[in-house]
């Protein structure tokens, strides 16, 4: 600081310091990449955000209570998209060495994820009402299109997503990188905040023609906001680029990361942690209208708690991080925060109350958010010698291939459990509307004690290991 700068005091020190370790944006910008330019740039996490709200809150709701529609047939549904997530690396890939004859490597791919998403959305409403066997055609041909719509918009996130990253990655300079890609997480999630406030709104008098303008409304918003975020941001290079031919080779590189212990136990927690967290998904919602009687606005506003608590999960995951926190510990204690958050749930249906399954939703993201984050920063720690992205593609193939399993559990667990109590077969004390829901929650605590029991080995090894670099919000790279 200069002899004519004037020291920072008081309040202002204070909000210095805050901006700099809980806004993940406060010090991404440069004069290369101004903030304007990357918060325009962001919009596509924005439309990713509410596309997964749609998906995995709202849809999955109408679906089951005001459609009617078998919870394990919208579970095969709303896993769909999560079940292409392990091809993004192969995106990743293809993107890092496409040439075009326009000379972009990255916009066509996210201008396809956008075509995508638009079809997808475009055609979705009206399979859903054909699914309910109202068609001519009957509810098979609904099945087929609703399968193709589902896979469709998965498959435009997927790649939307993947090759906006590397653009971030690609525009940023290397010092604010991570500083850059977190912005765009937390843009995620405000658009997951944004869309389920909005949707839940314009579905609160539902009826079938509300729901083909929401969706459809949906699909046209998207390609607004990518067509917004593309623009003019990647440079046109003539030719393209070509790896090098003494390039390493993926199952060399697969074999030295899963020749440790720890690798293969980080996994499994994290396996174990994904479908732990990941099973109610396609349930909390239908079970809030069909056990506790909330309406699809009011339902919809759970995610809304959600995105919250987990924004909350990476401001205390940022905050202990920086201070040379033990992330297997951290992610011990988010699993903690969802036994307790799973629990609030259970007994919110017997006392009938809302505020009690409120308070679990949001405890809920905040664990999610708290243990995904100091697993993905356990995983970091493996990404020595060049390979990042092996590691951390390991960790997002494991985390959405257990989510997508553990939502396809789930709604047959719902299904036939609640089936079996509802005809009188488990005992007049279990025929309620409440007792299928209830065995996928106790399943999912099970699940979660799995993981601290995987992760215990993990904080054991990093106690008494020597402090570790800097690492918070602004550091994490999504």
């Amino acid at each position: 600081m200069s002899a004519d700068t004037p020291p920072i005091k008081g309040g202002a020190r204070f909000w210095a310091r805050m901006g700099t370790e809980f806004l993940p944006f406060a010090d991404a910008a440069t004069v290369e990449l101004p903030l304007s330019r990357i918060l325009r740039l962001s919009l596509f996490q924005v439309s990713v955000g509410i596309a997964m709200v749609l998906l995995n809150a709202t849809l999955n709701r109408i679906m089951i209570v005001e459609l009617d529609i078998a919870a394990t047939w919208v579970s095969v549904l709303v896993a769909l998209p999560l079940l292409f997530a392990p091809v993004r690396a192969l995106v990743g890939h293809k993107s890092d060495n496409h040439a075009s004859f326009l000379g972009w490597k990255r916009v066509p791919y996210i201008w396809a994820g956008t075509m995508l998403q638009f079809a997808g959305l475009a055609i979705m409403p009206f399979a859903l009402l054909v699914m309910t066997g109202d068609g001519v055609y009957g509810p098979k041909s609904g099945n087929i299109f609703g399968a193709l719509a589902f896979l469709m918009v998965g498959a435009g996130v997927a790649v939307t997503q993947t090759a906006g990253l590397a653009l971030a990655n690609d525009l940023a300079p290397a010092k604010v990188r991570p500083r850059v890609v977190s912005l765009l997480y937390v843009m995620l999630l405000v658009g997951m905040f944004i869309g389920s406030v909005v949707i839940g709104q314009a579905l609160r008098d539902f009826s079938e023609t509300r729901l083909v303008e929401v969706v459809q409304g949906t699909a046209v918003v998207t390609v607004i906001l990518n067509v917004i975020a593309m623009w003019k941001q990647e440079a046109r290079i003539p030719g393209g680029y070509r790896p090098p031919a003494d390039a390493p080779d993926f199952s060399a590189r697969w074999s030295d990361l899963m020749a440790t212990g720890p690798t293969r136990r980080l996994l499994i927690a994290v396996g174990l942690g994904a479908a732990g967290f990941g099973m109610q998904d396609i349930l909390l919602e239908p079970y809030g209208g069909q056990v506790l009687g909330m309406t699809v606005g009011e339902t919809t506003g759970l995610t809304a708690l959600s995105s919250a608590g987990t924004l909350l999960g990476l401001m205390i995951a940022a905050r202990r991080l920086a201070n040379g926190g033990d992330p297997a510990r951290l992610a011990g204690a988010g699993v903690f925060a969802g036994l307790f958050a799973f629990a609030a749930v259970i007994f919110s249906a017997p006392i009938g109350s809302t505020t009690l399954f409120g308070i679990g939703a949001m405890g809920i993201g905040f664990g999610n958010g708290l243990f995904a984050v100091c697993t993905l920063t356990s995983a970091m720690a493996l990404a020595e010698n060049g390979r990042s992205g092996i590691a951390l593609g390991a960790w997002g193939a494991v985390q959405a291939s257990a989510a997508g399993l553990g939502i396809l559990l789930s709604g047959a667990i719902r299904d036939g459990i609640g089936n079996l109590a509802m005809a009188g077969k488990l005992g007049a004390g279990l025929t309620s509307q409440a007792t299928g829901y209830t065995m996928v929650w106790h399943l999912e605590i099970a699940l979660l004690f799995g993981t601290l029991i995987a992760l215990g080995p993990l904080a054991r090894r990093t106690m008494n290991a020597p402090s570790r670099a800097r690492f918070g919000l602004t550091e994490f790279p999504t």
